[in-house]
């Protein structure tokens, strides 16, 4: 989750999100280098004295600033292109989970099980436990197991809302009368965060989204004790 004076993005908890870190430093390696190398250039020509009269007209440094911007831009678009396809691929995923956006809350439904479906609402401060998190936790989280494949598929009822947990990589629109859907894989335990990212009314601010992320026996566990 999000922690005071976080500047960077959130810990990656699944490989998705491990590609864009590595996407996001490798870009701003390269807007670092430029904005440097401008930045020496621009001061250059402000202070210095002296005029190169091969400087102010030529082919060959025509060529060379037009070149040069295309082959960085292709060091940016070929990796982006890929995770994009990668973001979009679904493989075989083993559990199947519905989300759908009211206002101003969310509900689940675990499509492989029986009769497994509840809502979600955030806890209001008054009610919230002393290791809550304010404006964060919810009465029901949804429970995953990790290190297995995960679709999602994310509709509304309403108005639009966006299905988003930042250390998972994940942000999917919530639109009426539309089902879109999304793979994801949670490498490790723990409990991850999320809030609604499209703006929905009054309480858009107030309709988080937890996912506790547990091994696979005791998610078996946790099924057994809810469909029975």
């Amino acid at each position: 989750m999000a922690t005071w004076a976080n500047l960077g993005l959130q810990d990656s908890s699944s490989p998705l999100m491990e590609q864009l870190n590595f996407f996001h430093d490798h870009t701003l390696l390269i807007l670092t280098m430029i904005t440097i190398l401008v930045g020496y250039i621009m001061g250059m020509l402000m202070f210095n004295q002296f005029t190169n009269r091969y400087l102010l007209h030529g082919q060959t440094i025509e060529i060379l600033w037009t070149v040069l911007p295309a082959i960085i831009l292709m060091f940016i678009a070929f990796p982006s292109l890929r995770l994009l396809y990668l973001m979009d691929e679904i493989n075989t995923p083993s559990i199947t989970l519905k989300s759908v956006g009211h206002q101003w809350y969310w509900s689940y439904e675990y499509s492989d099980f029986m009769n497994l479906e509840f809502d979600s609402y955030m806890v209001p401060t008054n009610e919230l436990e002393t290791n809550g998190f304010r404006l964060l936790d919810v009465d029901n989280r949804i429970v995953l197991p990790m290190n297995n494949q995960i679709r999602i598929l994310v509709t509304a009822t309403d108005v639009l809302h966006s299905w988003t947990v930042p250390s998972l990589g994940v942000k999917v629109d919530a639109t009426p009368g539309r089902l879109n859907q999304l793979n994801f894989l949670i490498n490790r335990p723990g409990l991850f965060f999320g809030q609604c990212s499209e703006i929905c009314g009054a309480n858009h601010s107030f309709m988080p989204i937890v996912i506790e992320s547990i091994p696979m026996n005791y998610f078996i566990k946790w099924i057994t004790s809810m469909t029975n």
